[in-house]
């Protein structure tokens, strides 16, 4: 079989294409997180802890004071961005939440294992375990085949 085909056999497969969906899908999520973290949940954080804008939180690496990340950004100073981190930490914790319940719901719609059928049984005279195929009773040595 040439590379080609091969190729061609993993690209049609179940996994893959599965695969391609799901990733497809995550990134859409992906996008419907940023947008929850940036637009609804950070706003009421940033006024309860006091009219902050999470987005301006940095520090400027040359010693300036900027009003905004923007300006920094705009004058070509080194920053470290905080404030972006803070959200991106949301984010993650948002879909982590998502990601364990989606999984905690399918693990348990999933059937349980139907139990081995049992392979032994129990003597009627001395109540020991016995072999399901046993005739005779090794421990007490009952007639079994009635």
């Amino acid at each position: 079989m040439g590379f080609i085909d091969e190729f061609k056999e993993f690209a049609v497969k179940g996994n893959a294409l599965d695969m391609a969906v799901g990733i497809i899908i995550g990134a859409a999520f992906g996008a419907i997180v940023n947008s929850l973290v940036k637009d609804i949940i950070m706003p009421p954080l940033g006024l309860i802890l006091g009219r902050v804008n999470f987005t301006d939180l940095f520090i400027a690496l040359d010693g300036k004071a900027y009003p905004s990340l923007a300006a920094a950004q705009a004058a070509g100073a080194p920053t470290i961005n905080y404030g972006l981190f803070i959200n991106t930490i949301i984010n993650f914790l948002i879909v982590a939440l998502a990601i364990f319940i989606v999984i905690r719901r399918i693990n348990a719609m999933k059937k349980a294992p139907a139990p081995p059928a049992p392979n032994t049984k129990e003597c009627p005279y001395c109540r020991e375990t016995i072999p399901l195929a046993a005739v005779k009773c090794p421990h007490c040595t009952s007639d079994l085949k009635a």
